[in-house]
């Protein structure tokens, strides 16, 4: 069998786990200073290192949660590890490319289909290589494999309205990678097409689509187009400026994971009638304490980064006992799993995984 998974919450069969090996920095031009609404701090740094301390416990912590799916039975591939440095450079830019770890960002699977999107970040350009030998594995097994197209990624590229907004308060400059400009990019040289598979959520025959740029939008029109009548779009607008997996998350049939309240607004009327568990306040004494050269990419509310094994099963970070205690109070068996230092990597336990097969049959209609 090739890929197959349809939704978050089906039995989990096989899965791929990501990669910290080599974090060492993170590249602070403008698209990671756009994604990360980063627009003023650290001005006129171009890189910031991340303690080796940091990534070593990271390490530590992703083989941990390995280990844990590997217990369950659950099979586990893992990409190449980046090795050494590895400089991009386009004819618009250059960057470093980061280690294959958070891996939803970068591709969803759709039934038998493996679909790599369009990056939003430029370190993150070529980080699906490290997956291709996954990838074509799965290919060779049965598994159909699209790209989203790739953009160049010039400075013209990104919708900048929210930098612009942020420019007109004193003290923040709008950023921009001067003399990089490239060339012109989309329709009639605009906004180009950019989108994370993370800005999407899995219910069998319908997806749930995050929107909150230009850029976005355009992925979410290619991805409802080359789609087609197989899964039903739904997008939702504004959820959140980055990724749909921090506000919601599916936990089965009937039962979702909610950031709070405001979330229900942007959710399709079917979704609104399922039961609802709200992740608790985040607690800052749950975090690392970090100091001034460390730079926390995530809020606090990326504990709620859960993975479902099955419809009663779910990983959870073991250092959110409150959320441990909030999934097991409605029926939930909690595996824990350390991660420490899931604010300095942006990611939690569903950003680490993509989970390529599930025991469910088919697209089903949960709406």
């Amino acid at each position: 069998m090739g890929v197959n998974s349809f939704d978050e919450w089906s039995p989990l069969r096989e899965v791929v786990v990501g990669s910290a090996a080599g974090y060492d920095a993170h590249e602070l031009d403008l698209s990671f200073r756009l994604f990360f609404t980063a627009f003023d701090d650290f001005a006129g740094q171009r890189t910031m290192p991340i303690a080796a301390r940091y990534t070593e416990e990271l390490c530590e912590d992703v083989e941990e949660l390995v280990t844990a799916l590997q217990q369950a039975g659950v099979t586990v591939h893992r990409p190449r590890a980046r090795r050494g440095t590895s400089e991009i450079r386009t004819p618009a830019w250059r960057s470093t490319t980061t280690p294959a770890l958070n891996i939803r960002d970068q591709a969803i699977i759709l039934g038998d289909e493996i679909v790599e999107t369009a990056p939003q970040v430029r370190a993150r350009y070529f980080e699906n290589d490290l997956l291709k030998p996954v990838f074509a594995h799965y290919f060779e097994r049965g598994a159909r494999w699209t790209s989203m197209p790739r953009p160049v990624m010039a400075d013209t590229s990104f919708d900048l309205t929210r930098a612009h907004d942020r420019a007109m308060d004193p003290g923040h400059a709008l950023p921009v990678d001067g003399g990089m400009a490239g060339a012109d990019t989309g329709a009639g040289g605009g906004v180009e097409m950019m989108f994370d598979a993370a800005q999407c959520l899995r219910l069998g025959r319908d997806l749930l689509v995050n929107v909150s740029a230009a850029h976005h939008a355009l992925g979410a029109r290619w991805l409802g187009r080359h789609l087609g009548e197989r899964f039903r779009v739904h997008l939702m607008r504004g959820l959140d400026n980055n990724h749909i997996d921090t506000q919601v998350l599916p936990l089965r049939p009937g039962t979702l994971l909610l950031r709070g309240p405001h979330v229900l607004d942007h959710l399709p009327e079917p979704l609104r009638r399922w039961d609802t568990i709200y992740v608790p306040e985040p607690d800052l004494r749950e975090f690392p304490s970090y100091g001034a050269q460390d730079l926390p990419l995530t809020g606090l509310y990326i504990d709620m980064n859960v993975l479902s094994l099955d419809e009663s099963t779910v990983i959870v970070n073991s250092q959110a006992p409150r959320l441990v205690k909030a999934l097991e109070t409605r029926g939930f068996t909690v595996v824990p799993v350390r991660h420490r230092h899931r604010r300095l990597f942006a990611g939690g336990f569903h950003c680490f995984t993509l989970d390529t097969v599930r025991a469910g049959s088919g697209p089903e209609d949960y709406f």
